[in-house]
């Protein structure tokens, strides 16, 4: 039944960062986003659906650079090629923004001004991390180390990825520099500071306010145990973002103006359909907004956000929806592997349908991962939407069109798998919107069921060739072809372009909801043409196999790039500039905390020992080592890490993949030139 009142609702995902493809893991969220937009705006409510690029960051300055192209360049290529996999896989935003847009560029400075006016923002001299070697201060993400809480190696600057902390850069243990590897220096620097603390009691109170997750309500509450922290919204130049008004040199940190990038992308939307922006964004009115996520940016959307906008004077999100990572097969998504799997890749293979309900299948409200097995994806849209969905109207159009001139019976001969499928809309129509959209198939599939065993159990093919029951042919495939339209009803948030396939197969109006509640008698169908075809193992293996090639074009672009920049003559005496030795390893082993590195005690002749670490813990075990000659660069400048200093560096090659020491043969001695 039509929902008792309307309501205005604005919906939002997370912004994917212009600095890479749309991948699988990606289409997670923005697939479960869309079906509940498609499933409200069906009811009959008013929802729009923004998102946006997070175009700001020092990652998008220095991949330009690396380019040779200017930032502005390089997101609006990330900007095309990711409308074209959303579109491509049925996401129907209503309007698809960027952060780096004249309307964020204002509101980012008018929520700025009015904190600042509120007296919320705070101005402090700190202690910031320095890379001596790239000459530019650190952002978070370009600083890693030791978690100063659970002691997990390689964390970001910002937060644990293992135990969940935020912090700042300055507390890691041991950090240093992900550009260049070196140890980050100290240097002073003024810095504004969101004054997060005096909006505990309000973060408490909306905690429990709002729709949560109560694992997410749970988790967040844990921050106020230590007491709230005043949070650093600049950033120093050099920064691509927008700088912050009368304060030269100094930039909005991305993760201040990349959530105002929903207020700036809705309010594009506004002003191309004469919509109301406050009311939507103000209190006082009888609007709602969702923000859909994933569990890892929950701080900065259920903390820093809603109190931002409370002291800004805009209204706080109706409710924040976390959800887990993908897996395949079990595994985190690999490169190597070819479960990285690019949105592109996916599609050059298969339709967007099947994946949208292997998600929708998988996906409740609770904050789980969710994974992609490709032999039960198979089986489960070979099964679900060939075998049961498209296979009913497949079943029952043809007696149709063939026997009855297209013609629906005019009365069902009995209603009762009508009414069944009927009493189910307000049950179906719950899981939508707590956004259980497993239970909802599942309930589906098993409707899908009966009208199977109906026309199982009437045998329309046996009666159409006896003449005395050959007219309930008709009433027999008007029933099973009703209750195709009824599962298409409850399907279409889920598959919008099989809903459009079948509205025109049954010469329909766009369905909505209420429609599962009328039969559809006594009109004429369209001849029914092939819906669906099944998932053969040979499609996924495709894409498993083009993943993995994608690695490979990727790695040799940054090959070739790397030669044509590199590629001009040496003279003799350049060649002689190395000091190329003959070396035995003495000792290696593995280093605690490095998935990657090596560490190697070298016999280099009258040069005497020397420590190396070298990358290559992937392709060799150190214990196999030991005793072996290598070539050995003596003269390289010592370099400084986190383990120790690196004097020198041990030559490899590489080309098929893997990485092979250079081994020299027979009757080589420690401390021997090379050349």
């Amino acid at each position: 039944m039509p929902h008792a009142k309307k309501r205005r609702i604005l919906v939002t995902s997370a912004l994917p960062y212009a600095n890479g493809a749309i991948h699988l893991g990606h289409m997670v969220e923005y697939i479960q986003t869309d079906i509940w937009v498609r499933f409200q705006r069906l009811r009959g409510h008013e929802c729009h659906y923004v998102c946006a690029d997070d175009a700001h960051g020092t990652p998008i300055m220095l991949r330009s650079e690396k380019e040779g192209i200017t930032p502005q360049q390089l997101i609006d290529k990330s900007h095309s090629e990711h409308l074209r996999d959303f579109r491509g896989f049925l996401i129907d935003h209503h309007q698809y923004h960027s952060t780096h847009s004249a309307e964020n560029r204002a509101l980012t400075a008018a929520i700025y001004r009015a904190l600042d006016n509120g007296g919320h923002i705070l101005r402090r001299t700190i202690s910031q991390l320095f890379d001596p070697e790239k000459q530019l201060f650190l952002p978070d993400r370009f600083v890693k180390g030791e978690c100063p809480k659970c002691h997990s190696k390689d964390q970001y600057g910002d937060n644990c990825e293992v135990c969940g902390t935020t912090y700042a850069p300055t507390d890691l243990i041991n950090p240093y520099s992900a550009l260049s590897g070196a140890t980050p220096v100290e240097r002073d620097s003024e810095h504004y500071f969101f004054d997060l603390p005096a909006f505990d009691a309000f973060l408490r109170d909306w905690l429990q306010s709002a729709q949560l997750q109560e694992s997410m309500r749970n988790k967040l509450g844990e921050w106020f145990v230590e007491g709230l922290q005043p949070w650093d919204i600049s950033r120093d130049a050099p920064y691509w973002g927008f700088e912050i008004p009368d304060a030269p040199g100094k930039y909005f940190y991305v993760w201040l103006d990349a959530p105002i990038g929903y207020m700036g992308a809705f309010r594009a939307l506004c002003d191309r359909e004469n919509l109301d922006f406050d009311a939507f964004w103000r209190e006082g009115h009888d609007t709602e907004l969702y923000h859909f996520i994933g569990k890892d940016i929950a701080y900065f959307h259920m903390l820093f956000w809603p109190a931002m906008l409370k002291g800004a004077g805009y209204r706080q999100p109706s409710g924040v929806n976390c959800h887990g990572f993908l897996t395949v097969n079990g595994e985190k998504m690999s490169k190597s592997r070819g479960t990285f799997i690019k949105a592109e890749t996916y599609l050059k293979h298969l339709r967007p349908e099947y994946l949208r309900y292997y998600f929708a299948s998988k996906l409740s409200a609770r904050v789980e991962d969710l994974d992609l097995n490709l032999d039960d994806f198979r089986q489960k849209v070979n099964s679900d939407l060939v075998g049961k969905l498209v296979n009913l109207a497949s079943r029952c159009a043809p007696f149709i069109s063939k026997h009855f001139d297209g013609a629906l019976a005019a009365a069902l001969p009995d209603d009762a798998l009508f009414n069944q499928f009927a009493a189910k809309a307000d049950d179906l129509a719950s899981a939508y919107e707590q956004r259980e959209y497993s239970s909802a198939i599942r309930d589906i599939m098993k409707l899908a069921d009966a009208a199977n065993e109906y026309i199982d159990a009437e045998k329309p093919w046996v009666k159409i060739k006896d003449d005395a029951s050959r007219a309930a042919v008709q009433g027999i495939a008007t029933v099973g072809i009703n209750a195709f339209r009824q599962l298409i009803t409850y399907l279409k948030p889920v598959l919008p372009q099989v809903a459009e396939d079948a509205e025109a197969l049954l010469n329909i109006t766009p369905l909505t909801w209420a429609d599962a509640q009328t039969p559809l008698l006594g009109t004429t169908i369209q001849p029914f043409s092939a819906m669906m075809q099944r998932v053969e193992a040979a499609q996924t293996d495709a894409i498993i196999a083009d993943s993995k090639e994608d690695l490979k074009e990727e790695a040799a672009v940054g090959k070739n790039k790397a030669a044509a920049e590199t590629c001009d003559w040496i003279t003799i005496d350049d060649f002689a500039k190395p000091d190329l030795r003959i070396a035995r390893v003495l000792e290696c082993s593995h280093i605690d905390g490095s998935d990657k590195l090596l560490r190697f005690k070298l016999d280099v002749g009258e040069l005497g020992a020397r420590d190396v670490f070298s990358g290559i813990k992937a392709y060799y075990q150190p214990e196999d080592l030991v005793g072996k000659m290598v070539v050995y660069v003596a003269n390289l400048a010592p370099r400084k890490m986190r383990f120790g200093t690196s004097t020198g560096m041990i030559l490899s090659a590489s080309g098929d993949g893997q990485l092979h020491l250079l081994q020299p043969g027979d009757g080589v001695k420690p401390g021997m030139k090379i050349g």
